[in-house]
């Protein structure tokens, strides 16, 4: 097979994402050029085989680190840490939500309530498989499960914040853009590649995002952030992830199992709702931007969300802070409570 043949699937699936995301920018669906990424991708999966390189994701969530971080100045964190009780609020609710879809995705499937649990509970597709793994669940039910959940919600929360949400007074949450200068943004790329590696040799989930939002964060908040990330660059990452995520949605995958399918689809709608309803209750109740704080309970990955809150220009820090709280309270409370949960009849 010559280099070429071999490169026509990964070319092929690259035009569909473009074509895809062109369309959806063009008919102004937010979110449009991850959305409209994963719809031409999946939808190209469905008659032929689709690839994408395995370096796309690393980077798009490299380039979206970054992007990330240079919105938390001294002020914007300041601002986090008075919101500091929603935000762990926000964390325990995400939870106990997901604890509520459980029965609904364990009836639905079949399955045993040890794979429920982990498939229910919204803590990302990578923290929650390797949770799944290291209690003995079913490592594929959970991977689908938390796969499609991510896509449904891509799918409908950016369409329903834009339409319905109030998005309040978030510039507590914003910091002044620098301007984009070609050398400092080189230095950021290298510096946030090896801020990445670095981070990834500690085991800590999602480092490729992580470890560069975290360096940005430090240039914001030191007021010595050499660079802003251009908007292509942050339009060429969505491509990446849309496209990451819409390889997954293959016939096979979506059709091995249709009552898992079947279950993984209804139980994430009532999580959606479930944490809509309790993201309006805890905007009231705290006085922070509604759209920000639905988007932070909002049962998706952290790239997935932070990318929609920078897209509606929504407070990204403050978004990022939810998710990222989140992701720490699922790494640590998940498995003590399902030990809990499993002594008092859960199986």
């Amino acid at each position: 097979m010559s280099r070429l043949s071999r490169l026509i699937p990964s070319l092929l699936t690259l035009a569909a994402a473009l074509a895809g995301g062109a369309l959806c920018h063009a008919l102004r669906v937010p979110l449009a050029w991850m959305i409209g990424a994963m719809l031409g991708t999946a939808a190209l999966a469905w008659s032929r085989p689709v690839a994408v390189h395995p370096a796309a994701r690393p980077a798009a969530l490299i380039l979206l680190g970054l992007a990330f971080g240079q919105g938390f100045s001294g002020p914007v964190l300041a601002a986090l840490l008075g919101a500091a009780p929603a935000i762990l609020a926000a964390g325990l609710l995400s939870i106990a939500a997901g604890v509520a879809a459980v029965p609904i995705f364990t009836r639905l499937a079949g399955t045993d309530a040890r794979t429920g649990f982990f498939s229910a509970i919204p803590g990302g597709v990578v923290v929650m498989a390797v949770l799944a793994q290291r209690a003995g669940a079913s490592l594929a039910s959970v991977t689908l499960a938390q796969t499609l959940r991510v896509a449904i919600v891509v799918l409908l929360v950016p369409a329903a914040l834009t339409a319905f949400a109030p998005h309040g007074d978030g510039a507590a949450f914003l910091a002044p853009r620098p301007a984009v200068a070609p050398l400092g943004l080189a230095a950021m790329l290298a510096l946030g590649v090896l801020a990445a590696l670095a981070l990834r040799r500690t085991g800590v989930a999602n480092p490729w995002m992580i470890g560069p939002c975290l360096l940005a964060l430090a240039g914001a908040a030191l007021g010595v952030l050499p660079s802003a990330v251009p908007s292509a660059l942050v339009d060429a990452a969505q491509v990446a992830m849309g496209m990451a995520l819409g390889q997954r949605l293959t016939p096979e995958f979506l059709l091995r199992a249709r009552r898992l399918l079947l279950a993984a689809t209804l139980s994430a709608l009532f999580l959606v709702a479930l944490c809509l309803v309790l993201g309006l209750l805890l905007a009231w109740a705290s006085g922070l931007p509604p759209a920000a704080v639905l988007l932070g309970l909002a049962p998706g990955g952290m790239p997935e969300m932070g990318v929609t809150a920078k897209a509606l220009e929504v407070a990204v820090p403050l978004v990022l802070a939810f998710h990222l709280a989140r992701t720490l309270m699922c790494n640590f409370l998940l498995g003590p409570l399902w030990s809990v949960l499993s002594r008092l009849g859960w199986r």
